[in-house]
């Protein structure tokens, strides 16, 4: 394995499209001496990202169980606002308005390569609840977005920017989103 060539799937959301955010993104990573070796925008299909997000019942499961945390902690009956308490619904609750949240404008899907590429990607990106995102993070800097507020208004919490979390998600993105298209690119960098 070439450390210095290790990649990862980056895409900017509907709201890092509509706050204007797509060049700043890019800048930032490419300011960290990482490269970007495929690009586009494109509208995607409500099935294009049903298969981008996890279907198995542990993974929505854990998404409803996150709805109930935040539900608790701010002492919200989940079953006056949302009609149930269980898990495995909230979770398809939340996976739905994920589904519809990401549908609703143009993307830019992207990898990107460099030295840690995963790691180093996801710590320009910040926090992925927006409100814990440090200062001089993407998300930290252009949204304030979080789970109460999504979910008091029934929706996906809006944070900019999606960021594989390991090197085996991001093959698997990459592979989904890319395929087999001749459009990821090889160059050496200035230094």
């Amino acid at each position: 394995m070439d450390f210095k060539k290790e990649r990862t799937y980056v895409m900017v959301k509907p709201d890092g499209v509509k706050k204007g955010l797509i060049g700043e993104i890019i800048r930032r990573f490419e300011q960290r001496d990482l490269k970007i070796i495929a690009l586009e925008m494109f509208q995607p299909t409500t099935e294009q990202i049903d298969n981008h997000y996890p279907k198995d019942e542990t993974w929505i499961r854990r998404l409803g169980q996150k709805t109930l945390g935040t539900y608790e902690k701010y002492g919200i009956d989940p079953v006056e606002k949302l009609g149930t308490a269980d898990d495995l619904e909230l979770g398809k609750m939340v996976r739905g308005w994920l589904i519809n949240y990401m549908v609703s404008a143009p993307l830019v899907r992207m990898v990107v390569e460099g030295v840690h590429a995963v790691d180093m990607v996801r710590k320009i990106c910040g926090a992925t609840l927006p409100y814990l995102a440090d200062m001089g993070t993407i998300r930290g800097d252009y949204s304030a977005d979080s789970p109460a507020v999504a979910n008091s208004e029934h929706r996906a919490v809006m944070n900019l920017v999606h960021a594989s979390e390991t090197t085996t998600e991001a093959e698997h993105e990459i592979e989904h989103w890319f395929g087999n298209r001749e459009v990821i690119f090889n160059y050496d960098r200035f230094q």
